[in-house]
């Protein structure tokens, strides 16, 4: 189990005053994540202009610095296809990293998934396979891969708790029914990132937090950092275990 730290994904600048939009930004988060309890890193790199992008100049010059910053530390990558907003440039991407990710996120909602994660498992880069709904996971367990996912990133953005719960139920029985088990990733966003916290630490799953899924703490104040919504979810974990 780890809390994985998701420091940008798609928000913008507006969204927090911590929030690290430059490579430098994000290699100093990075290290407060990890000094903060996180096991993983999840960045979306961002270009110059502040867009996030797969290029390869992008990407090498991110990983170097995130790696500088916490070596030997596992860092990911998203591949969302709004990114290039087009499939042809996230493959031709993918090809061109020189300085390649541990792992990257792949939605399975993206018609281009299949051909990603076969890039990706080419280059030796992991995936998380990211599941939203029963359709998602439907459709992985019905594709063929030269290799597991590195894990399920079961990722829900309902914001009733009811019905948020019940996708995560579903996309699981998907899982387990087809016997697919590596280990699982749960989080929400907004309104639900702390109950699916709580959820997967009692399950004893992994879980993400940061700016990218949401910006306050679970007594509903704004958190300072990325750092402090990954003490808020250690404390979380190291609750559940001491029951």
């Amino acid at each position: 189990m780890i809390v994985q730290a998701c420091i940008n994904g798609v928000r913008d600048a507006a969204f927090h005053p911590a929030l690290p939009l430059t490579p430098q930004a994000m290699a100093a988060d990075c290290l407060a994540c990890i000094l903060a309890g996180a096991g993983e890193i999840h960045l979306h790199t961002r270009g110059a202009d502040g867009r996030e992008s797969l290029a390869a100049e992008v990407m090498d010059e991110t990983m170097r610095l995130v790696r500088a910053a916490v070596p030997g530390t596992l860092v990911g990558v998203s591949t969302g296809d709004w990114i290039e907003r087009s499939d042809a440039r996230t493959l031709a991407a993918i090809a061109a990293w020189r300085e390649l990710p541990d792992y990257a996120s792949v939605n399975l909602s993206e018609p281009a998934a299949p051909a990603v994660m076969q890039a990706l498992s080419a280059r030796g880069v992991g995936i998380e396979a990211g599941l939203a709904s029963v359709t998602d996971a439907e459709r992985l367990v019905g594709i063929t891969l030269e290799r597991p996912p590195l894990r399920i990133l079961i990722e829900i953005g309902e914001q009733d708790f009811d019905a948020a719960t019940a996708v995560a139920e579903g996309i699981h029985a998907v899982l387990d029914k087809a016997g697919l088990r590596r280990p699982v990733q749960l989080h929400g966003m907004d309104e639900t990132v702390w109950h699916f916290a709580g959820m997967a630490a009692v399950r004893h799953w992994s879980t993400r937090v940061g700016l990218e899924d949401g910006r306050l703490l679970p007594d509903g104040t704004l958190a300072k950092d990325n750092a402090a919504l990954v003490r808020a979810a250690v404390e979380i974990y190291r609750r559940a275990a001491a029951q």
